[in-house]
């Protein structure tokens, strides 16, 4: 018999934020088997940033979200990338 993959828990404190007209979306959630939070925010163009550090609560990985907001703000999270078309 094999195995099943684990489901994912998802936080009640995921959720759309927006400030400052920059709207993304929060995602907090673990692994069923696991004790740590992972964050993630997904900006409108799908854009993923992910903390590379877990967190032993979804209270503490929203906190970090907040901090990192009110650090560095919203455009932390839009494509910053300068796109260089080549020519045809």
């Amino acid at each position: 018999m094999t195995e099943r993959d684990p489901n994912l828990v998802t936080s009640s404190l995921s959720q759309r934020f927006s400030r400052a007209g920059v709207t993304v979306e929060v995602h907090i959630y673990r692994l069923e088997r696991e004790a740590d939070w992972t964050l993630e925010v997904v900006n409108d163009r799908g854009t993923s940033t992910v903390w590379d550090d877990a967190f032993a609560s979804d209270d503490a990985a929203y906190a970090a979200f907040l901090t990192a907001v009110n650090d560095e703000g919203m455009t932390i999270f839009l494509d910053q990338a300068t796109v260089i078309p080549f020519r045809r």
